[in-house]
């Protein structure tokens, strides 16, 4: 096991370099993050042990001191025309909320767009409920990246499982493969 290296924030009992925790990462985060192109934007990434009791938002923050401004949610959704759907991650902070029906929907030219069912994003993302991560997600899949989680020094995202989370640079997401920084995606 590697050193304890300390987290920009938050109160953690384990904090170590994600490259060095792969054993606790879902199995495409750990793929994503060792095939990334951005080599140092996957080395700034540090994982984080935590209870996956307390894994929802507002339970995390509080348990392990983390600022709700630096958290943010990887939502997936089904965006359908016609017959076909597409789905796609969208990244938001913790402290707004996603405009579905009509950022996202006009982004990705849908008639609908809607929340993804949760039996759905967890078997096409190969992660846990409650722990989707945008590191990992299928490349063919639109990853929507708010400005303001961009804007972030530093965010706090899933691991891909219930226990642990992620944190690194905001301007890192933008730079995960198929991502796209939009302007207004929450509101």
């Amino acid at each position: 096991m590697s050193d304890h290296v300390n987290p920009p924030f938050g109160n953690f009992p384990l904090a170590r370099l994600a490259l060095d925790a792969c054993a606790e990462l879902a199995a495409p985060v750990v793929d994503a993050l060792k095939n990334w192109d951005a080599r140092e934007a996957a080395r700034s990434v540090v994982y984080v042990d935590t209870d996956p009791e307390k894994a929802d938002t507002a339970a995390f923050c509080e348990a392990y001191d983390a600022p709700l401004e630096f958290s943010a949610n990887c939502v997936v959704v089904a965006a359908k025309r016609g017959g076909e759907v597409t789905l796609a991650a969208c990244v938001v902070l913790a402290t707004t909320r996603l405009d579905v029906n009509q950022a996202v929907r006009k982004h990705l030219g849908a008639r609908k767009a809607s929340f993804a069912p949760m039996d759905t994003a967890v078997a096409e993302t190969g992660m846990e409920y409650g722990g989707i991560t945008p590191v990992g997600l299928p490349g063919s899949w639109p990853l929507l990246i708010d400005a303001a989680v961009a804007a972030a020094p530093h965010v706090l995202v899933g691991s891909g499982r219930r226990r642990g989370k992620l944190i690194l640079p905001g301007a890192a997401l933008g730079r995960l493969p198929g991502a796209e920084v939009i302007e207004g995606l929450a509101g």
